[in-house]
């Protein structure tokens, strides 16, 4: 049988997650995010693979290098969820579940956040809980998968 597997995306400055705008984000880091979804994924008999990059293009390669060696995709594009075509482009070329979180509600922040160009090649979005917005949404992500095999 194969091993069932998950990537998740983290964008830019969520490496600094833990210590920025903690009243945002929370006081967890991304460390620790990373590992609890790994707890959880564990117990569903996933395999969690967690990347953060700065850069757009390098997510994008991410997308399209394991598109065919992954079940889903947990993305948290950060700022890239109101700029990025290209995160949009590689999952949309793809196709393969996917789920959206971002910790705070972008739609209750600054007008630029309130437009997200990902929302519409998603499964879904899951938002404004803080870390447990990735927890829901992986739990989300994987019922869309199971659905999907059966």
């Amino acid at each position: 049988m194969k091993t069932k597997k998950i990537l998740v995306l983290h964008g830019p400055n969520l490496n600094l997650l833990g210590y920025r705008e903690l009243s945002l984000y929370g006081p967890l880091s991304l460390q620790k995010i990373n590992t609890h979804l790994k707890k959880i994924a564990q117990k569903q008999k996933y395999t969690l693979l967690s990347y953060q990059s700065n850069v757009e293009g390098a997510l994008v390669t991410k997308i399209q290098k394991w598109a065919l060696k992954v079940d889903g995709i947990l993305i948290n594009p950060a700022a890239y969820t109101h700029t990025s075509i290209a995160i949009r482009d590689a999952l949309l070329a793809v196709g393969i579940p996917t789920v959206e979180v971002h910790l705070s509600n972008i739609y209750k922040r600054e007008p630029f956040r309130k437009h997200s160009l990902i929302s519409d090649v998603v499964h879904g979005q899951v938002i404004g809980f803080g870390a447990k917005s990735y927890e829901l949404g992986l739990e989300a992500l994987i019922q869309t998968i199971e659905r999907q095999r059966a």
